[in-house]
């Protein structure tokens, strides 16, 4: 019986390590100010204490937990260096047909206005918005990951998407 759950421990890992080492290397990416090789072994230490704490990973469980736990570990590195940065990221692919060129010279130049704006924002509301919108967690989620209250979240994303719209509007 040990060695099932074992064997099923370890095909649970594995399948959370599929779905979430990219999402996860991009926001610590983020929070380390684009440094991907840093990003990577903070996500790497992640699923060590994954592997060691044994948090529920089944129904969705993993995702918050995992975020939560390389988010500290981002932090914890930057203390140690006493900055903290952030830098913008390309969206992944969606998965569409292909655009004509011309749609994709306006498709880069909303992406750009849209980084500009949202690099004007407070780091915080940078952050719930990339949670939000880049790895799709519900509010509950990143309030999870980030220690902030539910509703905090939602006013974050709310005027933070609010702001952008009306920067892009006025081409500020």
């Amino acid at each position: 019986m040990l060695m099932d759950d074992r064997h099923d421990r370890t095909r649970q890992i594995q399948q959370a390590l599929r779905d979430h080492e990219g999402p996860l290397v991009r926001y610590v990416t983020h929070l380390l100010g684009g440094d991907a090789h840093r990003a990577a072994d903070v996500v790497q230490e992640t699923f060590f204490k994954l592997w060691r704490a044994h948090p529920p990973v089944g129904d969705g469980a993993a995702a918050a937990w995992l975020f939560k736990v390389a988010r500290n570990g981002a932090i914890s590195v930057l203390r140690k260096e006493k900055r903290m940065t952030y830098t913008s990221d390309i969206p992944a692919a969606t998965g569409q047909p292909q655009p004509s060129a011309c749609d994709v010279a306006d498709q880069r130049e909303q992406l750009g206005q849209a980084v500009a704006a949202m690099q004007t924002l407070p780091t915080r509301q940078q952050e719930v918005l990339r949670l939000k919108f880049q790895n799709e967690f519900s509010y509950r989620q990143i309030a999870e990951i980030t220690g902030l209250t539910v509703s905090h979240v939602g006013v974050l994303i709310h005027t933070g998407v609010k702001q952008i719209q009306i920067l892009m509007e006025t081409g500020a």
